[in-house]
């Protein structure tokens, strides 16, 4: 008999929204209608001057490796960006191209992570960030956070927190699935109480530029040593292009460089010589009118959801999720999403995918879908709360 297969694979845990998933397209093959609110993904199509940046890639013939921190031309378009966005001189030496931000979390954590070590990582958060850490032997120490902090750590928290084990901690902002920003103050007295543990300070910043009504500082505006994960997937549209960037300080990028030599070798050529595109004024254009579209759906939903009776204690700031409290009509989450898939063909997703603090008790919605299928899915949802009440 075959031995069994490895302890960090079966440590690892499947994504609860994929059986509802299943089921929902299960549901929309056999002709059913299937809102779909559960996938964190945009529904814009990528925007025609980046398809047409990698159209005319392939076209030239680029479809070779690139080196392994990426096209110096999108490094230095990386930075620039950094530079008109958030005032940040970013020499682009500290820019390492990866295949999306996963493949940023897997070289920071390769780097920072020895087993047996950890990272504080707020509950709830994305669950990916804690399986990237059990797949390099180290672990993620979950901080339950609720509306009181806006879900997110906080110096005090790390402080009460941290032990012998901790090497640094993971903060996201805008974070999945609360949507919460952290501020400029925030951040740097996070900075300082990592600092003073001789920790690292890593930051997903994947939903940077989805914002409403403010502007998510960088980290890197009060700590330039820390380490910082961005996609192209969110805010500029590139989803399936699986390209992200990983900003680190210098005396980490040799090392950095060597483990994505190893790992993947290089991100996609021709998803970088598209991405170039993105910091056009023409697309960016067309970007910032998707963001105020986002915004429009996010005031829609956001009041709609609490007149039913759900729970959204903070305003969501970022990305486009609301993290809903469903504890006034009873039941668990998964139960609950499920009810709605079968019964209204709306699809959401429970809070078991999140983390565990009050998981079941909470489910997210994601408003990537257009403003009237918004507004079916809120008739839907008011007609099924009924029909779960009567259960």
């Amino acid at each position: 008999m075959a031995q069994p297969y490895s302890a960090r694979s079966r440590a690892i845990e499947p994504f609860h929204v994929m059986a509802l998933l299943a089921r929902a397209n299960e549901l929309q093959a056999a002709g059913h209608d299937v809102i779909h609110l559960e996938i964190g993904e945009p529904d814009f199509s990528t925007a025609a001057p980046i398809v047409a940046a990698g159209q005319a890639a392939l076209a030239n013939g680029h479809t070779r490796y690139t080196a392994a921190r990426g096209l110096p031309a999108l490094r230095e378009a990386i930075a620039g960006f950094y530079q008109r966005r958030h005032g940040l001189d970013i020499d682009p030496q500290r820019i390492l191209v990866t295949p999306g931000g996963s493949g940023a979390l897997l070289l920071a954590a390769s780097l920072l992570v020895d087993p047996g070590k950890h990272w504080l990582l707020a509950d709830p958060g994305y669950p990916c960030n804690r399986h990237f850490l059990r797949l390099v032997e180290g672990a993620a120490q979950l901080v339950p956070v609720g509306p009181e902090v806006r879900y997110q750590l906080t110096a005090a928290l790390v402080e009460s927190h941290w032990d012998s084990d901790s090497v640094g901690a993971l903060l996201a902002s805008p974070a999945n699935p609360t949507g919460t920003v952290l501020r400029r103050e925030e951040l740097a007295s996070l900075s300082r109480a990592i600092k003073e543990r001789q920790g690292h300070l890593v930051v997903d910043e994947i939903y940077q530029g989805l914002t409403y009504g403010m502007d998510a500082p960088s980290v890197l505006e009060v700590d330039d040593e820390a380490f910082v994960m961005n996609s192209f997937s969110k805010y500029f549209g590139m989803t399936g292009w699986r390209l992200g960037w990983l900003v680190a300080p210098p005396a980490a990028v040799p090392e950095l460089e060597k483990l994505a030599q190893n790992l993947y070798i290089s991100a996609p050529s021709m998803a970088q010589h598209a991405a170039l595109a993105c910091f056009e004024p023409a697309t960016l254009e067309i970007l910032e009118q998707r963001r105020h579209e986002f915004a429009r759906r996010r005031d829609y939903l956001l009041p709609a959801l609490r007149e039913l009776g759900f729970g959204i204690a903070v305003e969501p700031e970022g990305a486009f999720y609301l993290y809903a409290d469903i504890r006034a009509f009873g039941g668990d989450a998964f139960g609950f999403c499920q009810h709605f898939l079968e019964t209204e063909h709306v699809a959401f997703t429970p809070g078991l995918d999140f983390g565990r603090y009050q998981a079941s008790h909470h489910v997210r919605f994601a408003y990537t879908q257009s403003l009237p299928r918004l507004e079916q899915a809120v008739e839907r949802i008011a007609r099924g709360l009924k029909s779960w009440a009567a259960r």
